[in-house]
């Protein structure tokens, strides 16, 4: 498949949304690991929706909060059919109580707020409604069931069908989940009806774990896949001791292996933030990727990186030196119409399907929000449920759900 230029778009499952090729992650607008000042993180949406970016994700974790609130205050500026704005559901974000500590997870200078998990009905539409009033908008296009590690049940049983009610009465335009484990998307998208998945971190060039069962199982049942952590939280934007990896200091092995990554990408003029961004784009489920920002030069570079041709000569010499595996597919040029490849040449197929509807909440109600349809709008004809038809599933070894997946600490929105 070519390397997508930042501003080309590419279908979002069947939901009838079009993204760019390179989206906003907003974990950094909610002050991780570093506090942002808040003429940064206006500077920073400015600077992505300026470059002509039109897909942003966002999180209630993301800061408590902060991220949602200084996001909404940007696009509160700007036509509401000129973005694709995705949030998540899973947590709320609730007062500590007297003498209450809460884990910061990493973000900090964040309100005196703790996280609850919560995946049940009402929990998701609290979570929908309160993520709009720290916006200041009156919808969201995509909802995503937030980090389920611990939570799979509730979440294929609870979660994931309020979602698809939305957007079944055409309230939500697309549903998914985002996490930073492959497995358990995978049985999500087998078993369920879904038009995306955001995938942070199993799709890089230090680890393609999505690449044996998640991607081939989005290509066949047309759900796209949005790429977030193809930097793995920093070790591929700066390769060195002390980089992180998945959040967490790297491990030696790693270290040496970015670097041989990164030396590999010097021989070929390319950098090594621009191979990665390029990469997951050679596989036909990938939609976007998701670029978390804390500045405008950033979000600067990760669009010039994008521009940036990755030579086939590259992809080759990187399988010849076992860093990346023989059968993965690559990116082959940036002229359009490009067949996506494998190192092998072999030709996989991509996820086709189509829909449209929207989301808006009603102002004219007081207390809770009532859910309404832009009038001309129907979802009826759609979905009547979550639930894959019997017809369209494979078959099936490990079902109903497995236990808790022993998974990684999340962040699934795309941070760098």
């Amino acid at each position: 498949m070519s390397v997508p230029g930042p501003l080309e778009t590419f279908p979002l499952g069947g939901s009838g949304l079009r993204v760019t090729r390179l989206g906003l992650g907003t974990a950094p607008l909610g002050n991780l690991f570093t506090k942002v000042q808040e003429p940064d993180a206006d500077a920073t949406v400015d600077a992505a929706l300026g470059a002509g970016i039109t897909f942003v994700d966002t999180a209630p974790h993301y800061g408590l909060g902060v991220a949602e609130r200084r996001l909404g205050r940007r696009l509160a500026q700007v036509p509401r059919d000129r973005f694709v704005l995705s949030t998540k559901v899973g947590r709320l974000v609730r007062p500590l109580e007297a003498g209450e500590m809460a884990d910061p997870e990493g973000f900090v200078a964040t309100p005196a707020a703790k996280r609850v998990w919560d995946f049940s009905r009402d929990g998701v539409r609290r979570s929908l409604e309160e993520s709009l009033e720290r916006l200041g908008l009156d919808r969201v296009d995509v909802a995503l069931v937030h980090d389920p590690d611990n939570h799979e049940r509730e979440a294929a049983e609870q979660a994931l069908p309020a979602l698809a009610e939305l957007r079944d009465q055409g309230m939500v335009r697309a549903i998914g989940a985002g996490m930073n484990q492959a497995e358990m998307l995978t049985r999500f998208v087998r078993e369920l009806d879904l038009d995306l998945v955001l995938m942070a971190g199993r799709y890089s060039l230090l680890d393609q774990g999505a690449l044996a069962e998640l991607l081939p199982a989005c290509v066949e049942r047309g759900v796209a896949v949005v790429i977030g952590g193809v930097f793995n939280s920093g070790l591929l934007a700066d390769p060195r001791p002390g980089a992180t990896f998945d959040y967490a200091p790297a491990a030696p092995e790693l270290v040496e292996r970015a670097g041989r990554l990164q030396a590999v990408c010097a021989r070929h003029g390319v950098p090594l933030r621009a191979a990665a961004l390029a990469f997951p784009f050679g596989h036909p489920a990938v939609a976007s990727v998701l670029v978390g920002a804390r500045t405008a030069a950033e979000v600067q570079d990760a669009v010039a990186m994008v521009g940036r041709p990755v030579p086939a000569e590259l992809w080759a010499e990187l399988v010849a030196e076992g860093l990346l595996p023989g059968q993965v597919p690559v990116p082959t040029s940036r002229c359009a119409g490009s067949t996506p490849t494998t190192t092998s040449g072999t030709q996989p197929a991509g996820p086709t399907r189509g829909w449209t509807s929207a989301w808006r909440r009603s102002s004219a109600t007081s207390g809770r929000r009532t859910w309404t349809r832009p009038p001309g709008r129907t979802g009826s004809a759609r979905r009547s449920s979550c639930r894959r038809s019997p017809a369209s599933r494979r078959p099936r070894s490990s079902w109903p759900w497995p236990g808790p997946a022993d998974a990684s600490r999340a962040w699934s929105a795309g941070s760098t």
